[in-house]
């Protein structure tokens, strides 16, 4: 697995880098078929000033890929949003992937049964 970390109009800190590798670590415990994170935290200038940090990860797994993003006033809460979130979406990947090999699973044995 690749993971690449960066910045945009900000440093990446070893304790930031820490923190979001820890945070990742939850997504990776659902599904380990992960070959690629990409993650980007950067701060903006808007004129809303509680939605100025923001993180966003692209994470490409085996048969897709999946993005998240989130805003807040700090940085560490935007990464916490943007981790439930992926989790959300690897989780929900999983079981579609579950269900599919199960419908193959059922019709090729109705197709032995039948012949």
């Amino acid at each position: 697995m690749n993971l690449t970390i960066s910045g945009h109009h900000l440093e990446v800190t070893p304790a930031l880098r820490n923190y979001v590798m820890e945070k990742l670590g939850r997504v990776l415990r659902h599904f380990d078929q992960v070959i690629d994170v990409k993650v980007l935290l950067s701060v903006q200038n808007e004129s809303e000033k509680e939605k100025r940090q923001r993180a966003e990860c692209n994470l490409r797994v085996k048969g897709s890929d999946l993005y998240a993003g989130s805003s807040h006033f700090d940085l560490y809460a935007a990464v916490d949003e943007l981790v439930d979130k992926l989790d959300r979406k690897v989780v929900k990947h999983k079981t579609r992937l579950q269900e599919r090999r199960g419908d193959a699973a059922k019709r090729e044995l109705n197709a032995l049964a039948t012949a």
